[in-house]
C-alpha cells in the first residue's frame, strides 16, 4: 500500500464500532484498575484560577471514532502527530495533563518554590537529587515522579510533555556508543545525516551564546569549566533548544526570572524553552487535521472484537484538580503510543496480561534503564556571585574506564542564590535493565529494578566527577554528592527490533506503533535522550507513512 493507498484506508475503515468490548470485559477491568489514583484537591486552587485561568477552561472532547489516535504529547508524539497531519489523516492527541499558557509575567504574584500549579502532578511531597524533601500541593503540575522501589522515575504531565520539565539538552550520541545500544537495528549513518539533523533545525538547536555565559546567571557554569580545564578534560559546548532572547529578557529584567534562577524541571512560564507547543504541536494543530485534546488520561487499550481490525481506548477526561469529569471509549484505526517509557510500557504489559491485546509478544516491559543517570555535587574552588541557571552550557566526556560524560548542571533547590556547590549530571554507558510487570491483584503494572541495580554505574560516575574536581579540593561526601536513585531519562519497554518491529510496528499487531522513549533500548550512550527518541521518531513514521502501515 502507497501514501495515498494508506490514507485511504484510515479515510475509509467505516463508522464507529459500538462500545465496550465483551470478551469478559477486558478494556473496563483495565481500566478501572488504572483509574484507581486518588486525587486530594489543593487549598491553592482558587490562586491557581486567577493565575493560569486557560487551564480550568472545559477541555474539548474527540469523536467517538478517529482515524488516527497519538496518546501523549511529547516528542515522539508531537512528531507523530505533525507528520501524520502534513499527509493528510485526522489525529486526535490524548494528554493527561494541561496546557499551560507562557508569557513573561505569568506568575510575578508567586514565588518559584510555589509558581502557578506548573508543580507536581498530585504530589505532596518531593525528595529530589538534594535529599531535601519539600512540600507541594496536589494540584495537577507539570512533572510526574513515579515511584518505584530503589527508583524514582521522572516525567511530563503537560502538553509538551517532557520538552517543557527538561533541561533543553539535545545531543547527538557518538556512534560507537549508538551502536553498542541499538546493535545494528537502527542504522547509525542515516540518523546522523539526515533525522538529527531536521530535528535540530525544527527545534533550532544552539549552544549558549557567549554574552548569557559570561553573565552573573552562569558564573557556576564558568567555575565548572575552570576546574574541569584543570585536570585535563577539554570542555565542549553542548545545544539546545533555549530561546536564548528570552534569557536575555531576563539578564535585563523584561521578563520574570525563570532560566537564570535555575527554574527548568517545573517548566518556565515565560516561553524561555523552544518546547513543543511552539512548533511541532503548534505545527500539526495548523495543518488543520491534528487537535490536542488536554486533560485525556489513557487508561487502557485492546482490540475490538471480531474482524474490525480497529482499536479502543479508555479515557478518563481529568480537571487539573484531578477531579473526574467524564470517562468514555474511543475508537479508532490507528493508534501510536507515545506516553513515554512509563505510561506506553504500563498500557502494553496491562494490555497482554489481561487479553486485552493477546498477541504481544514476550519482549514487551522488558529492557527498561534509567540512561545510567547520576546527579552529582561538589564544592567549587572559590566562591562563586551569581544565580544558577539552568541551561547546561558543556559537558565532558571521560572514557578511561566504563564510558560516562558529565554536564554542567544547575543545583536543584538551591536557587536562587549560587551556594557554591557545583552540580553536574552523569550518564554512564551502563547494560543494567528493569522491566515492568503487571500484579494481577489490584490491575498495577511496576516497575521491578535490580537490587542495588544502580551500583556500578553510580561508582564510575562518582570517580569521573571526584577527579573533575580542582586540585587540592576536599571531596566531602555527603547523602547527595552522587544520587543514582532517580532517573529522568526513562527508557525502554517496549525495545524497537524486540517489541516492535525495525520501525516500531508493534509485533502482533497491525496499527499499532510505539514512537517514544519506550522503543529505546534503556540508553542512548551517554547523552540525554531528547534528540535521539525525535529522530527517531521521524524517522519511523516517515516509514509507517511511506509504507501505507
Amino acid at each position: 500500500m502507497d501514501r495515498r493507498g494508506f490514507i485511504s484506508f484510515i479515510r475509509n475503515t467505516g463508522l464507529a464500532a459500538t462500545m465496550g468490548l465483551g470478551s469478559g470485559g477486558m478494556l473496563a477491568a483495565a481500566a478501572s484498575a488504572a483509574r484507581a489514583e486518588d486525587f486530594s484537591p489543593s487549598p491553592r486552587t482558587p490562586v491557581y484560577q486567577m493565575l493560569v485561568p486557560e487551564i480550568f477552561a472545559l477541555p474539548p472532547d474527540p469523536a467517538d471514532h478517529m482515524p488516527a489516535i497519538v496518546i501523549g504529547s511529547g516528542f515522539g508524539g508531537a512528531i507523530t502527530a505533525l507528520r501524520l497531519a502534513e499527509s493528510g489523516v485526522q489525529v486526535a492527541v490524548l494528554e493527561r495533563g494541561s496546557r499551560w499558557p507562557n508569557d513573561p509575567w505569568r506568575d510575578i504574584f508567586t514565588a518559584d518554590t510555589i509558581p502557578d500549579g506548573r508543580g507536581f502532578w498530585h504530589r505532596t511531597t518531593f525528595t529530589g537529587p538534594n535529599r531535601i524533601p519539600v512540600q507541594f500541593d496536589a494540584f495537577g503540575g507539570v512533572l510526574d515522579v513515579s515511584s518505584y522501589p530503589g527508583m524514582d522515575v521522572w516525567r511530563g504531565a503537560c502538553v509538551g510533555g517532557g520538552s517543557v520539565v527538561f533541561t533543553g539538552v539535545m545531543i547527538e550520541p557518538e556512534q560507537r556508543f549508538f551502536d553498542h545500544v541499538f546493535r545494528g537495528v537502527v542504522d547509525y549513518r542515516e540518523m546522523h545525516e539526515v533525522y538529527y539533523p531536521k530535528v535540530r533545525k525544527m527545534l533550532r538547536l544552539s549552544p549558549i551564546p557567549s554574552d548569557i555565559y559570561d553573565s552573573w546567571a552562569f558564573a557556576h557554569s564558568r567555575a565548572w569549566d575552570e576546574q574541569v580545564r584543570a585536570v585535563g578534560y577539554a570542555p565542549e559546548r553542548i545545544d539546545s533548544n533555549w530561546n536564548w532572547n528570552v534569557i536575555r529578557d531576563e539578564l535585563a529584567g523584561r521578563s520574570l526570572p525563570s532560566a537564570t534562577i535555575g527554574c527548568s524541571n517545573l517548566g518556565n512560564s515565560n516561553g524561555a524553552k523552544f518546547d513543543l507547543n511552539q512548533n511541532y504541536l503548534r505545527y500539526a494543530e495548523e495543518t488543520g487535521c491534528a487537535r490536542i485534546y488536554p486533560g485525556h488520561r489513557v487508561d487502557a487499550i485492546a482490540e475490538e472484537p471480531g474482524a474490525s481490525g480497529r482499536y479502543a481506548v479508555a479515557v478518563t477526561k481529568l480537571a487539573p484538580t484531578g477531579e473526574v469529569l467524564r470517562t468514555r471509549t474511543l475508537t479508532c484505526d490507528m493508534l501510536f503510543l507515545a506516553a513515554g517509557s512509563v505510561g506506553t510500557s504500563e498500557l502494553l504489559v496491562r494490555a497482554r496480561e489481561t487479553g486485552a491485546l493477546a498477541h504481544l509478544n514476550e519482549h514487551i516491559g522488558e529492557g527498561w534503564g534509567g540512561n545510567g543517570d547520576v546527579a552529582l555535587a561538589r564544592s567549587a574552588s572559590s566562591p562563586v556571585l551569581g544565580t544558577q541557571g539552568a541551561a547546561s552550557a558543556s559537558r565532558i566526556l571521560d572514557e578511561a574506564g566504563t564510558p560516562v560524560s558529565l554536564e554542567n548542571w544547575f543545583v536543584p533547590g538551591v536557587t536562587p542564590l549560587d551556594i557554591g556547590i557545583i552540580g553536574s549530571l552523569g550518564m554512564v554507558l551502563d547494560d543494567t535493565r528493569g522491566r515492568f510487570v503487571y500484579n494481577p491483584t489490584d490491575g498495577r503494572v511496576n516497575l521491578q529494578w535490580p537490587d542495588n541495580g544502580a551500583a556500578d554505574y553510580l561508582a564510575r560516575a562518582r570517580e569521573v566527577n571526584d577527579r573533575a574536581a580542582a586540585p587540592g579540593m576536599p571531596i566531602t561526601r555527603t547523602p547527595w554528592d552522587a544520587d543514582a536513585s532517580f532517573s529522568p531519562h526513562p527508557l525502554g519497554g517496549a525495545v524497537i527490533g524486540r517489541a516492535t518491529d525495525r520501525y516500531g510496528r508493534v509485533s502482533g499487531h497491525r496499527g499499532l506503533y510505539v514512537m517514544d522513549g519506550a522503543a529505546v533500548p534503556g540508553s542512548t550512550g551517554t547523552v540525554n535522550p531528547s534528540l535521539t527518541i525525535s529522530a527517531l521518531a521521524e524517522r519511523n513514521i516517515e516509514e509507517i507513512i511511506r509504507a501505507g502501515r
